[in-house]
């Protein structure tokens, strides 16, 4: 009982920087203005690790590779503490950490995943209801450079973009072989 509120703490704690992390990193690949309410609170939240990152990472082109690092050492960092609360035994101290850092790998992945359904979920939503909603172009900016090769293919219907719904089913066939190579690594790490 006392492991599991551990675990679900853990998971909630990372999983909510590793989000914030994710949504700096593919904002500002995005190039989408930080001027604003999300903007300001995805740094604050987020400066404390990433300028520290960036003296040993420093930026070089227009993707964020401290920010992606930060958010992928603290994937590797909650799957170290998982598996220790859980008291899972590692097979070797080298196949552990290649374990883990696979894991994180993964994790990252499956995080991005998420947080592009939501973006696209919620911008289509929004679209419709409140354009001019800061959030609205916010997510809008994010979810434009995933959208658009399918917009490519997919014209409007009746004024209806139909490309999230393309793009949503993309994502769910990466659900589906992320969950697939995670329980491989997993049969693998014990």
């Amino acid at each position: 009982m006392f492991n599991q509120l551990l675990l679900l703490i853990l998971d909630a704690v990372f999983g909510f920087f590793t989000s914030v992390l994710l949504a700096r990193f593919y904002m500002q690949w995005a190039r989408v203005s930080f001027r604003n309410q999300i903007g300001v609170f995805v740094i604050a939240v987020t400066d404390w690790i990433v300028q520290p990152a960036r003296r040993i990472f420093p930026l070089r082109s227009s993707l964020d590779l401290p920010t992606l690092v930060c958010a992928w050492a603290m994937q590797v960092l909650q799957s170290l503490l998982t598996a220790w609360i859980a008291g899972m035994a590692l097979s070797s101290a080298g196949n552990a950490i290649v374990g883990l850092m696979i894991m994180g790998v993964l994790e990252i992945i499956r995080l991005s995943v998420f947080f592009l359904m939501f973006v696209v979920i919620v911008s289509a939503v929004m679209s419709w209801i409140s354009s001019y909603n800061p959030l609205a172009s916010v997510l809008a900016g994010i979810a434009r450079p995933f959208l658009r090769p399918f917009q490519r293919f997919v014209p409007p219907i009746g004024g209806v973009d139909l490309s999230p719904l393309f793009l949503l089913l993309l994502l769910q066939m990466i659900l589906l072989l992320l969950a697939w190579a995670r329980s491989a690594l997993l049969m693998l790490l014990r």
